[in-house]
């Protein structure tokens, strides 16, 4: 547990000197967003993923909003949460969860594509698992005026999962991709 802590505590600070650098170049270069129209935006998405070696879960799907605060045409605030859910092979119940997570979005190719890193946690909400997982979430998309899709990878460190020696451990990986409608407030 102090491991996880401590490289959530590593990745929160590196976020927090990459956010920090970020708006410290803007304010340096001298480019002035003042005639951009900084704003709120609000999207709904649905979501599909395929879990990573990670036994007994065969597929997650899900649904999100994203509320998004533009500090210039190039970089954003991000939070997200909605309710996903891992599904089971066999008799044992789902894995259903409530993900709330915070993140940074940075365009790279006009103003369109973009990366986006979220950082956050996974609140368990089935009868039979009440744990809460650290939710770490890298991504690639593309966005216009309304559409949005993105390919990310989400890593939950707190969530059960079977080895290949059939010992029970925590941690799984998953690959997912989100499509969602948006629009500004």
């Amino acid at each position: 547990m102090k491991i996880i802590l401590r490289k959530s505590a590593k990745f929160a600070v590196m976020a927090l000197c990459l956010f920090g650098s970020v708006t410290a170049s803007a304010q340096d270069s001298g480019t002035k967003t003042e005639n951009y129209d900084q704003g709120w935006r609000l999207g709904f998405g649905l979501s599909g993923g395929i879990p990573l070696n990670a036994e007994p879960y065969e597929f997650n799907i899900g649904a999100d909003v994203r509320l998004q605060y533009d500090l210039s045409t190039r970089y954003s605030l991000t939070f997200t949460t909605g309710f996903n859910n891992f599904f089971i092979n066999g008799d044992d119940n789902d894995l259903g969860y409530i993900p709330v997570k915070g993140g940074f979005k940075a365009f790279v190719l006009k103003d369109q594509l973009y990366l986006l890193a979220e950082v956050g946690g996974a609140f368990a909400v089935t009868n039979d698992y009440n744990e809460t997982s650290l939710l770490l979430s890298p991504g690639i998309g593309y966005a216009n005026k309304y559409f949005d899709a993105s390919l990310r990878y989400e890593h939950y460190t707190g969530f059960p999962k079977l080895n290949d020696n059939g010992t029970t451990g925590k941690g799984l990986g998953m690959i997912a991709l989100r499509l969602a409608y948006g629009f500004r407030l």
